[in-house]
């Protein structure tokens, strides 16, 4: 299984970051190819980075298609474009947010999420609502500090992220806390041995569910708003977006099943009776 882990940002020391929590969580036999986008913002920190980061993160979801990936995780905890993305792609694509914000309520009855700027607070909130995860949301805490202080040795950001999980734990209720960035992929072990409760990276979540879903023989559905963009023609420096619809494939047997025998379908009443 290949899975495609891309980065919509352009820092690479983030992408080796996030690929390395993307393997350290990736099933024996599923090779991690993690990538960022040529062209883009360094961070992503609010609506305009994101509509700018969609072009470069949709080129490599059609590049992971021409190269047969099964599957793709976009890790930005603001789940840019990721509609998009499965429009263009045959396999399951998952965000970071969504995958982490499942997983928590999967292994707690309410988690809170901590992320970087305040300002991502309302695009954090609008995801929480479109996942059907209000009930279950705690609070939306920010640390207030850049992205790229992630990045940055002998930044506050580490110590600050985990005192801000630690007022989450007790003061919110939390139950589980939310990584809200994939440049936070590797604190995870950290702060749950520091706070006492599940710590969730979406990094590693999408990688598993991907895993999952591919593993059930799943895809992206092709009918609907998912199917394949409309061919047409596109204009000026955006010419090279332009979608022709590939040939349909049928959807993949599930890994490790195969088809039942004939003689396995035999209805109750025409088995023999036991004894």
């Amino acid at each position: 299984m290949r899975i495609k882990v891309i980065n919509p940002n352009t820092t690479e020391s983030m992408t080796w970051k996030i690929g390395e929590a993307a393997r350290a969580a990736a099933a024996i036999g599923t090779k991690i190819v993690a990538c960022n986008p040529a062209g883009g913002p360094v961070s992503i920190e609010g609506h305009y980075d994101e509509a700018v980061s969609v072009l470069g993160l949709l080129d490599e979801v059609r590049k992971g298609e021409a190269e047969a990936m099964d599957g793709y995780v976009v890790a930005c905890f603001g789940d840019p474009g990721l509609l998009a993305c499965r429009e263009v792609a045959r396999g399951p694509v998952l965000g970071i947010a969504e995958a982490a914000m499942h997983a928590a309520a999967f292994v707690a009855t309410g988690f809170s999420i901590v992320t970087t700027l305040a300002r991502t607070r309302v695009i954090a909130a609008e995801l929480v609502e479109r996942y059907g995860m209000t009930r279950v949301c705690r609070a939306i805490r920010t640390i207030d500090l850049p992205v790229l202080d992630l990045e940055r040795e002998g930044s506050e950001a580490r110590r600050s992220v985990l005192d801000e999980c630690k007022r989450a734990v007790a003061e919110d209720g939390a139950g589980a806390i939310v990584l809200g960035c994939a440049g936070m992929a590797d604190l995870t072990a950290e702060v749950q041995k520091a706070v006492g409760v599940p710590v969730i990276d979406g990094v590693a979540a999408a990688v598993k569910f991907v895993e999952a879903l591919v593993g059930m023989g799943l895809q992206t559905s092709k009918v609907g708003d998912l199917a394949w963009p409309l061919p047409k023609a596109y204009t000026g420096a955006l010419a090279h977006m332009a979608v022709t619809n590939p040939p349909p494939s049928p959807m993949p047997t599930p890994r490790g099943r195969s088809t039942p025998r004939r003689s396995a379908s035999r209805s109750a009443s025409t088995r023999p009776a036991a004894g």
